[in-house]
């Protein structure tokens, strides 16, 4: 079956495809032209990290659809685990 996750998944071997996960907290916080979104997922004690131009409905207690890959970043001078999140969708 020919899908845009099935094909991006192929082509990034890096990138993970995750169904049903439930959103424990949904943060929006404004970064310039951008809204940051943080999302905790149950069970996960990694951040789910995606910019998009305006503010989104918030999704904590919603399962969600995620693809994602796993990245760091730099928090005054500590390195953080995060995923970014390249495809959101509500289950």
């Amino acid at each position: 079956m020919k899908s845009p996750v099935n094909d991006l998944l192929k082509t990034h071997h890096e990138l993970t495809h995750s169904e049903m996960m439930k959103v424990t907290s949904h943060v929006q916080r404004e970064a310039g032209d951008w809204m940051i979104n943080t999302l905790m997922i149950e069970g996960i004690s990694v951040p789910f990290k995606y910019k998009r131009k305006k503010l989104y409905k918030n999704l904590k207690g919603q399962r969600v659809i995620l693809t994602y890959y796993p990245a760091t970043e730099d928090v005054a001078g500590l390195k953080i685990e995060i995923m970014n999140v390249v495809r959101i969708k509500i289950s």
